[in-house]
């Protein structure tokens, strides 16, 4: 598909991109932003049907640019070469790397997991800020965790603060969206155990197997996990605070308990990558 230049901020595609960067319009439109060469990529690698790119070669930063617009053209995605003025205006990021594409929102129930036969399973509830959601996912890929479910959600995950912190791996993780009380049903329904980190546990997360299917569960810094959780949850985990601090960050927590699923497991970087499940996308 050619590509259309675009030199006035008054462009109505343009005005229409800066809407999108709140949540009413970006729900309104069903859309995504998504920024960065590397997040383009990802999105591009995964199937992700970008619907338009955006895109001003004097603000690139490396060389691979051109071949990324290049296969956006082969895929018959709308192109608009922006100038430099003009991709700031919608750039999302204070140093823009030069393309930014919109895609359909990511919206994905349980019933869009397919598990693998011992699944590992990141679970996050009450997650309020976008860049520890992104972080969280951004481990879980690197951890080869098969899926992450958001419970009773506090962030938007289509927030691109969300996909930006994540460095694109909101794209690579399947992402669901639940209750509480539906996914810890969910688990129960399909064998895999429960490990929810607090403070006020007595064992700590190197003594429970996690060889075994099993999903990590963390909750907000400021109020922990929820009662349900505490009371429900198969085991009950803490990580050692030997300062002054009583906590930690809430993506710092989740890594800690991601890699000792990565150690008892026997993965390492050079092994194999453990295929992830299929997702729905019907």
């Amino acid at each position: 598909m050619p590509s259309r230049l675009i030199t006035s901020l008054q462009n109505p595609g343009i005005k229409e991109v800066v809407k999108l960067r709140q949540r009413s319009h970006r729900d309104a439109a069903g859309l995504l932003i998504v920024e960065g060469y590397r997040e383009v990529k990802r999105a591009l690698d995964n199937q992700i049907p970008i619907t338009q790119l955006f895109y001003c070669p004097p603000l690139y930063q490396g060389k691979n640019e051109p071949a990324l617009v290049a296969r956006c053209a082969e895929l018959n995605v709308a192109l608009f070469e922006c100038t430099d003025v003009v991709f700031r205006k919608i750039a999302y990021r204070d140093r823009p790397e030069g393309l930014l594409a919109l895609c359909p929102q990511i919206h994905r129930s349980l019933a869009d997991l397919v598990l693998p036969d011992n699944p590992f399973i990141v679970v996050g509830e009450h997650i309020e800020k976008p860049g520890n959601l992104g972080t969280m996912l951004r481990t879980a890929d690197a951890a080869g965790a098969h899926a992450l479910i958001v419970c009773d959600r506090c962030t938007d995950i289509n927030n691109p603060n969300v996909v930006r912190a994540s460095i694109g791996t909101l794209f690579t993780v399947p992402v669901a969206e639940a209750s509480t009380e539906a996914t810890l049903a969910w688990l129960k329904e399909n064998g895999i155990r429960s490990l929810a980190a607090t403070p006020h546990a007595t064992q700590h997360y190197t003594d429970v197997d996690m060889t075994q299917p099993i999903a990590v569960v963390v909750g907000a810094e400021q109020f922990g996990l929820s009662q349900a959780w505490m009371t429900q949850a198969d085991e009950l985990v803490r990580i050692p605070m030997l300062g002054q601090a009583d906590s930690l960050n809430v993506a710092a927590a989740a890594t800690i308990l991601l890699y000792e699923v990565v150690r008892q497991r026997g993965k390492s970087a050079s092994s194999p990558a453990t295929a992830r499940p299929h997702v729905r996308r019907d």
